[in-house]
């Protein structure tokens, strides 16, 4: 076990020194504690939108630094599938301002008028029934990539109940301030882009995942462009 450990250390820092992404390192840390063979994760990614005019925001210490240079490859268990394609999707909102839930989970991640669900002002959330307890990996999330934008307390969660009573983990939390008053996040906002925002999920087990927010630097109302959940049955 100490030689195991060893060398996933090492495979570790070679990684980094690879310029692989922290979530990639934490990934395969992961991965091959619980000897899984692992694989770049093959994301189709939308058109990118026209940029725009940068909005001028300070990049405090609770704002990561936009950047122009595509993610890093991010290694998953082969696999891996994105678990909740086409899946059911409930709201705290029960009228959405404008288009479906089932928007959130059709597969079309682009930067259109068709393409998302726009949820009220204040803390929201959506959340999918994945209709079975799977081991999530990786989860990505577009809001809104048609303009650069900062979604703020941005907090996701996996659970075994649709209530979230029983077996609550938490994957991704940037509300620094508790606004949202589900914890304070360590994890920093970020610009909205056509990537998405990669989300390792280690691992967890869940049949339910929630994904909260509360209004970006661009508007006050809640977008989803579109969600996907990778992971293998639970075992």
């Amino acid at each position: 076990m100490v030689v195991m450990k060893k060398q996933i250390m090492v495979g570790a820092i070679l990684m980094a020194a690879l310029g692989w992404s922290v979530d990639a390192v934490m990934a395969a840390e992961t991965a091959a504690t619980n000897k899984l063979a692992l694989a770049p994760l093959n994301l189709a990614l939308p058109i990118a939108a026209p940029k725009g005019t940068v909005p001028d925001i300070e990049i405090t210490a609770h704002i990561e630094k936009p950047s122009d240079n595509p993610r890093p490859p991010f290694l998953a268990p082969q696999g891996v599938v994105n678990v909740a394609a086409k899946k059911k999707v409930t709201s705290s909102d029960k009228s959405p301002v404008s288009g479906s839930l089932a928007l959130v989970t059709d597969g079309n991640k682009e930067a259109t008028e068709d393409s998302y669900v726009e949820l009220h002002k204040r803390v929201q959330w959506i959340q999918i029934d994945l209709e079975a307890e799977y081991a999530i990996y990786v989860i990505v999330v577009w809001h809104d990539h048609n303009y650069p934008q900062i979604y703020h307390d941005v907090v996701v969660q996996v659970a075994d109940d649709a209530d979230f009573l029983q077996g609550v983990q938490t994957v991704f939390n940037n509300d620094f301030d508790n606004s949202a008053g589900l914890g304070m996040g360590t994890d920093r906002e970020y610009f909205e882009n056509y990537e998405g925002r990669l989300m390792d999920a280690q691992g967890v087990k869940g049949r339910y995942v929630r994904l909260y927010s509360r209004g970006s630097t661009f508007s006050a109302l809640n977008r989803i462009t579109e969600v996907e959940v990778y992971g293998l049955p639970a075992k």
